[in-house]
């Protein structure tokens, strides 16, 4: 699936598999293999962010994908990301959306909110936020999931109202809807 339909569909604290198509590399081969890891790799989602013009120039939207913590056994020292655009040619697929009953911590309301953790349930996001105190922080229960696009009759892109999705099974992510085109006369 596109970088769009990620940024369009896929809930906040999903995990998402990105790769550009090529085989991993040798391990004797560390340059390519460092290249390799750049553009195939899996995160979790924690933030998508809106188009946006910076000094007369529009910067496309797009999402971030946290990595793993890097940490020795103790506290984690480093949180890697990486920002794809919407226009990514990389292919992506979601591996995993949160559970129905976990509970997102976001940094705000509303739109480019920020995941901060992700809880099993209420009572862990409420100990979470008593540890890691956060000025505006909410919560977001994870109500349902397995979401697929109703496609709009006139532009044909997915309809991105969360009233206007439908629910479905859940081998939806690993392949992109097939829709049968009337044959042309």
């Amino acid at each position: 699936m596109s970088a769009q339909l990620i940024y369009d569909l896929a809930p906040l604290g999903s995990v998402v598999r990105y790769s550009d198509g090529s085989p991993r590399p040798a391990p004797q081969f560390a340059k390519k293999l460092a290249a390799w890891r750049n553009n195939n790799g899996d995160g979790r989602l924690v933030r998508k962010v809106g188009a946006r013009r910076i000094d007369g120039n529009v910067l496309p939207a797009g999402f971030v994908l946290q990595h793993a913590k890097l940490g020795t056994e103790g506290p984690v020292i480093m949180v890697p990301r990486q920002t794809f655009s919407v226009t990514s040619p990389l292919l992506f697929e979601v591996a995993a959306q949160p559970s129905v009953g976990s509970v997102r911590i976001v940094d705000r309301d509303g739109t480019d909110a920020e995941l901060l953790h992700l809880a099993a349930d209420r009572a862990s996001a409420d100990d979470w936020l008593a540890c890691n105190p956060h000025r505006g922080a909410a919560l977001d229960e994870v109500t349902t999931t397995r979401w697929r696009p109703v496609w709009s009759r006139s532009g044909g892109r997915p309809a991105i109202a969360a009233d206007m999705l439908q629910a479905e099974g859940p081998d939806f992510w690993k392949a992109p809807v097939q829709t049968k085109r009337a044959p042309s006369r």
